[in-house]
């Protein structure tokens, strides 16, 4: 009959019969003969048991994979492009089962915003980038953001989150590092696992990525991680594993690098042994797209799910389980996985109903992550904030300020309402270039400016926009002016690195405009750390990142102190390139000729295979500066306030730490209280660790008392020999103060 069909309609014809049939099982089950399966009242797991129970082996390989990419990769045949129907446009479609009442998975990428919807004219909010929120050190802030984004998933029709990246910044110039929060492990996997279960309770599956050690883009499908294992544990891994034990998340994506030779997705160690037997994790390994190389080794290494097509887990998986290479009881492991966790999110019971975002709740949680997550980095002599009755001319340079604010590229770009308003002949060259951004025409700006909102703070004053292309006209413009505030950037974005050092003339633009105004105040919109040669000539330095759809708002508020701004660094900024424990990015001066690797129908270059050998080990971040006693140029915590904090009565236990904060100074304001440990000696460990803290919102003259526990697997060590974390007994100094480098507060005490 199907030859028959094939033969008189064709391939087109086939996929429109598949999918009208699909459609015409999607109606409404009769609760009367509801199956046990959509019993809400079984555990996740008894439901996926039942639902299983009644699979054909073609249903079980369905969920296995995804369905290539649609709009950009051609479907391979009648059945793919009949599922392809389903799409909502996002990143990845796995077809569900209508008759047995299981839905579609639809994914979208959504680190910062449900992305890529304008072709389908929707609208998503653009948040500030995940460093942005990361450097607000505040869990509950965290959440938010995550349900924001949740929210604005399931109003477009998604119920698949491709987000939650903990990747440590162990590479300072990873292009992807806007996307994750930090150096640190503790803080990175605390904030992601708000995030994440911000994410989960709209009933959108979480993902947490990219597992592990994608620590640079630069070579990423060729390169070989080299990292012994308790470096890993202690490292990248416990992000991961914090992530996970305090969000729940469904879903984790495995990375597209090799790690001590084995690839991501099919790596025994870190999928088989530390993922799921260690950590317990029930739900499911998904590739990252294009990252499955095998079929039986992946499979019988831990992978769940092969994206974006069926190359590996279509019909070669179908044949190695009809071999017995691959055990049918795999396959089942792999299946329940997936199931169970669209019951336990809640995606079956609670399918997505489409409906108009909230614009405006958007844009007023991207303001307030926006206003908590910049960082006052220097503020020499109260040069900030900006008095609008004694201010009466601002010159306002550079980074197109005048239109907008600058946004990440990549899978995570989202799409600016109206389109980018920076022109193409405008914008920077050499500031692109990611594999990605190729697709979406380069760095992408918001419209949100900085300009507009200066001026409606200070209405009075003559605020002037200078592009500062020319830094002569720019220094012209700043010498006739009261202050001088300039805008830099450092476009960031998916499957390329970056130098330290702000592109194009702008170190130049800042000195030639700070030598004409001794008040010049910078504002830095980068993806991550950036070196500044220019900051003891400036009086004043806010990092804002990438500030999001209301980016200028939030600008213009700290800047005029409408905003007392409490963000503390969540990474050290270096002196220097020379003061990292790389001074070049791995693999990126191979002269060897570069190979292609393709997915879908894109053709990403690559280096030829290398290795990256992180000699470093424990020493992440501020370990690494604080181990080597190198001086950084604003140390891990770091963040200044427009009032000032005392710390004082510092008691300490193995349990728990309490101390004292006051605000000393005249106005209201917030202080991340940071806690860190030095390690017996016998741990041979870094010279200390972030083991706790707490954001401390205080009025002028206050003083209060803050109680922290203290989480044993924050004291710990990973012993190998013992496959196990071990409080490594003897005496521990417990620190507290500001930032990593201000602790004022030392106590002594004693693990037995």
């Amino acid at each position: 009959m199907r030859n028959r069909i094939t033969e008189r309609c064709g391939w087109l014809a086939i996929a429109c019969l598949l999918a009208a049939s699909a459609l015409a099982q999607r109606r409404p089950v009769n609760p009367v003969s509801a199956p046990a399966w959509l019993n809400k009242q079984l555990s996740p797991d008894e439901r996926a048991d039942r639902v299983m129970a009644q699979m054909t082996l073609d249903e079980k390989i369905g969920l296995v994979h995804g369905t290539g990419l649609p709009g950009i990769a051609e479907p391979v045949d009648a059945e793919e492009a009949a599922a392809q129907l389903h799409s909502n446009g996002g990143a990845g479609l796995v077809p569900g089962i209508p008759r047995l009442g299981i839905p579609d998975l639809n994914m979208a990428d959504s680190a910062v915003g449900v992305a890529r919807g304008a072709f389908r004219g929707r609208y998503s909010t653009l948040m500030p980038s995940n460093l942005a929120l990361g450097a607000s050190w505040d869990p509950t802030l965290a959440h938010e953001y995550g349900a924001l984004i949740g929210r604005e998933l399931r109003d477009q029709g998604y119920n698949m989150s491709l987000a939650g990246g903990v990747n440590l910044a162990r590479e300072p110039r990873n292009g992807r590092n806007f996307e994750y929060l930090g150096e640190d492990p503790i803080l990175a996997g605390k904030m992601v696992g708000q995030y994440i279960r911000g994410i989960q309770d709209q009933k959108v599956i979480g993902d947490i990525k990219h597992y592990a050690l994608n620590d640079q883009e630069t070579g990423r499908h060729v390169a070989n991680v080299n990292l012994d294992k308790r470096a890993m544990r202690e490292t990248d891994l416990l992000a991961f594993e914090i992530g996970l034990r305090d969000s729940g998340a469904g879903a984790v994506m495995c990375s597209y690098n090799r790690i001590n030779g084995d690839y991501g997705c099919e790596n025994d160690y870190t999928l088989n042994q530390v993922l799921k037997k260690a950590w317990g994790f029930q739900g499911w390994v998904i590739s990252d797209w294009g990252a499955t190389h095998t079929t039986v080794k992946a499979a019988l290494a831990g992978l769940d799910q092969e994206q974006p097509g069926r190359v590996y887990f279509g019909a070669a998986l179908k044949k190695a389980i009809e071999s017995g290479e691959v055990p049918m009881a795999r396959l089942d492991d792999m299946v329940h996985r997936i199931l169970r966790t669209e019951f336990a999110v809640g995606i079956v019971d609670n399918p997505s109903v489409t409906k108009v975002v909230d614009v405006f709740a958007g844009m007023e949680a991207a303001r307030k992550v926006a206003e908590q997550g910049s960082v006052l980095l220097k503020n020499a002599k109260g040069a900030l904030p900006l008095d609008p009755a004694t201010v009466q001319s601002i010159a306002v340079i550079g980074s197109h300020a005048d239109v907008g604010v600058l946004s990440g590229g990549g899978s995570a770009q989202v799409d600016p309402p109206g389109g980018n308003v920076v022109p193409q002949s405008k914008r920077e060259a050499g500031n692109g270039g990611g594999e990605l951004d190729a697709l979406l025409g380069g760095p992408v700006w918001f419209p949100s400016s900085p300009l507009k909102s200066i001026r409606a703070l200070a209405p009075e004053a003559k605020a002037e926009y200078n592009s500062g292309d020319n830094p002569a006209e720019a220094a012209a413009l700043a010498r006739r002016s009261q202050v001088a505030i300039v805008f830099v950037n450092q476009p960031s974005s998916e499957g390329r690195d970056l130098s330290l050092s702000l592109p194009g003339r702008q170190d130049r633009l800042v000195q030639a405009v700070a030598a004409a105004n001794p008040r010049t105040i910078v504002v830095l919109e980068t993806g991550a750390a950036v070196t500044m040669p220019w900051i003891d000539q400036v009086s004043a330095a806010v990092e804002v990142w990438f500030p999001g759809i209301s980016g200028g708002e939030a600008i213009a508020n700290i800047l005029f102190g409408k905003v007392n701004p409490s963000g503390k660094l969540p990474l050290t900024f270096a002196r220097s390139e020379a003061d990292l424990p790389h001074p070049q990015v791995a693999g990126a001066q191979s002269s060897m000729s570069p190979i292609s690797i393709g997915i879908g129908d894109i053709q990403i270059p690559q280096p030829p295979p290398f290795n990256i050998h992180y000699t470093e080990g424990l020493k992440v971040g501020y370990k690494w500066f604080d181990a080597e006693d190198k001086q950084p140029l604003f140390a891990f915590g770091h963040g200044l306030s427009y009032t000032t904090f005392e710390y004082s009565q510092l008691r300490a236990t193995g349990k728990e730490v309490v101390f004292t904060v006051k605000n000393t100074g005249r106005r209201a304001g917030a202080e991340i209280a940071q806690v860190y440990a030095a390690l017996p000696a016998a741990a041979n460990e870094p010279p200390r660790r972030l083991v706790a803290w707490e954001k401390v919102t205080l009025g002028s003259g206050e003083a209060r008392t803050v109680t922290l526990k203290l989480d044993p697997l924050h004291l710990s060590v990973f012993n190998v020999a013992a496959d196990g974390w071990q409080l490594v007994p003897g005496d521990y100094r417990i620190f507290v103060g500001g930032s990593s480098r201000n602790t004022p507060l030392i106590a002594a005490i004693k693990v037995p």
